[in-house]
């Protein structure tokens, strides 16, 4: 990666902008979990990953406290994680199909993974505030991903999240229904967004979200390219 995305990940990575979430993510590298005791967690905002010629973006919520807050790499380590990389996998956007650290070799190919916020937020739910003070990291990422033609907001807050960005630069966007497979040409030379439910446990093990669904989700990213 090049100088700016060098100084981005620093300045994602020394952010102390949301006290909530600093304090949070950091107790829990601290306290860790017993599975991981041996583990020296990252404890820290957590910057985009994935090729930076990438056509596809991905954008997810935001770390996991024992996934990503762990691993310093989006969806590394946890169970949306494990759910996630074998679907890129079959997609042939990643090399393997498994992801459990940052040295384990995984490379994405035309696709770069990022997220509403940087920062584990207790029981998943970011605040409003918190969510707009991480919002220009991710303008600035899609402002250095040139290439980008698609957008696979992953769950309901990355879709709402997404939108309100491209509204505050000034892009007129009507408003728009949240719904798993929707495919939106949004115009004015923006990416095609589609939309997916996340790959959490809670979506996955219920079935809301299967292994299918999921795949079919990135053939229809792979077909808009």
């Amino acid at each position: 990666m090049n100088k700016s995305w060098n100084t981005l990940n620093r300045e994602i990575i020394s952010c102390r902008k949301c006290p909530r979430l600093a304090k949070y993510r950091e107790q829990i590298a601290k306290e860790k979990r017993r599975a991981y005791r041996d583990w020296d967690y990252w404890g820290k905002p957590v910057p985009g990953f994935g090729d930076p010629n990438a056509h596809v973006i991905l954008i997810g919520l935001a770390p996991g406290a024992h996934g990503s807050n762990r691993t310093g790499r989006m969806f590394t380590g946890d169970g949306s994680g494990n759910f996630l990389y074998p679907a890129l996998y079959r997609a042939g956007f990643a090399n393997q199909s498994t992801s459990h650290d940052v040295n384990d070799g995984m490379k994405l190919r035309d696709l770069f993974i990022t997220a509403i916020c940087r920062c584990a937020p207790p029981d998943n739910k970011p605040t409003p505030q918190e969510q707009a003070n991480c919002a220009p990291y991710l303008e600035r990422e899609l402002e250095l991903l040139k290439h980008a033609r698609v957008v696979v907001a992953l769950g309901r807050i990355a879709f709402d999240g997404y939108l309100r960005l491209l509204r505050e630069q000034g892009h007129v966007i009507p408003r728009l229904e949240f719904k798993h497979s929707a495919v939106y040409i949004l115009g004015n030379l923006l990416p095609t967004l589609i939309c997916s439910y996340h790959p959490s446990r809670q979506n996955t093990q219920t079935g809301r979200l299967t292994a299918a669904m999921f795949d079919a989700v990135f053939q229809k990213a792979k077909a808009n390219l």
